[in-house]
């Protein structure tokens, strides 16, 4: 919004957005010239000019009042005692100083439509029109006015009900907006937890466990530890570009680098591997594929750091369901079973990716070891490896 403008329903910010709203809230006073033309050529004494002066004053101070500060939240009680005082005064006016002052009643009507709800506009906008008839016919002449001030006091009072609509509609979608917004970041930031949860848990434990061979092959086999620490550095720098691609949310892990990733972090841990051939994965959505390899990593990762296994077999199969193709990976140690009490951050993180991807999710502790098993759609999937 810029400075000059006031967009509906918001509220102005700064002087001059406020001189803004001032303006085209009291344009519509030009409509008081036959008050103002009466206390002017009407004839009346000083004392009684001066009188309808500051009653005019007052008048006008209270209506913009009243309008300006409209959906400020005011109790509707508060409103109504506000009206009544407006009505008094055009009843006092018009009766003392003439049918010229008939006009505020139709001022009343509208300040009715635009600060009350429609359940109770709907009731004042009559009753100000009805003051407004009553008056007409006590006032001389009158008759004459009623006639072109009855139906703008009616049709005006009305329009403002429906501005008062549009004006609370536009506030609550900015903030249905605002709201979605906000969804929005929380849901990137929660991608965001979980690829960086899987990347630096998948990496870290395997820089881990290479620093810790390096370690043991030092004194002996320096060549060899040698070898161990330039895997380091590559597995820190590929760490590296994983995390930069995963913050802008272009990452999509394959499933063959994933395997090949597997077959050395589990050869580095010491863990006797059972890994499927490179598998054909033509037709298979990226979705699901990416979801898979997602799974691999977490399931190898627990191998890795918590199970304590000396074996871990990988198998990845395409099977035919009543709910069409599905491509189901298994992963199953024969550690010392789950990685803790329940799902940790990993399970519960692959757990929305794959029901994202139309997956599904089974972990759980066997008579000796763990077991995992993510199954994904492969609609139009080639067949896939078996287990080696």
């Amino acid at each position: 919004m810029s400075g000059v403008g006031v967009g509906i329903g918001q509220r102005p910010v700064n002087r001059r957005q406020r001189a803004v709203k001032s303006l085209w809230t009291g344009i519509w006073l030009v409509y008081l010239s036959a008050p103002v033309a009466d206390l002017l050529h009407g004839g009346h004494g000083t004392g009684v000019r001066i009188l309808g002066w500051l009653g005019l004053a007052a008048f006008v101070t209270w209506y913009m009042l009243l309008v300006f500060r409209t959906g400020r939240g005011e109790r509707n009680p508060v409103v109504l005692g506000s009206l009544g005082v407006l009505a008094a005064q055009s009843t006092l006016l018009a009766l003392t100083l003439g049918r010229e002052w008939l006009v505020l009643f139709v001022y009343v009507s509208i300040a009715s439509g635009a600060a009350l709800p429609l359940r109770l506009a709907r009731w004042t906008i009559p009753a100000a029109c009805a003051l407004l008839t009553a008056v007409a016919l006590a006032t001389h002449d009158g008759l004459s006015y009623l006639g072109g001030l009855l139906i703008p006091a009616l049709l005006g009072g009305f329009a403002m009900t429906g501005v008062r609509e549009l004006v609370r509609t536009t506030i609550a979608l900015r903030e249905a907006r605002a709201t979605v917004a906000q969804l929005a970041a929380n849901e990137e930031r929660l991608r965001l937890a979980r690829d960086l949860h899987d990347l630096l848990g998948h990496s870290l434990s395997l820089i881990t466990l290479k620093s810790e061979l390096a370690g043991r092959m030092l004194p002996a086999h320096p060549e060899k530890a040698a070898r161990q620490v330039a895997d380091i550095e590559q597995v820190s720098r590929q760490a590296l570009v994983d995390v930069r691609e995963a913050v802008t949310g272009y990452r999509r892990p394959r499933l063959g680098a994933e395997l090949a990733g597997a077959r050395v972090a589990l050869a580095a841990a010491g863990v006797t591997a059972e890994l499927p051939a490179e598998p054909a994965l033509g037709g298979v959505p990226e979705e699901s594929e990416s979801a898979l390899a997602w799974a691999l990593r977490e399931a190898v990762t627990n191998v890795v750091r918590h199970s304590g296994a000396r074996r871990c077999t990988v198998e990845l199969l395409h099977r035919q369901t009543l709910g069409g193709p599905m491509l189901e990976l298994t992963v199953e140690d024969n550690g010392s079973g789950s990685p803790g009490d329940g799902h940790g951050n990993g399970l519960t993180g692959l757990t929305e990716r794959l029901t994202k991807a139309g997956g599904t999710l089974e972990a759980g502790p066997l008579r000796h070891g763990f077991r995992l098993v993510a199954r994904v759609p492969a609609a139009g999937a080639a067949d896939v490896g078996s287990p080696a």
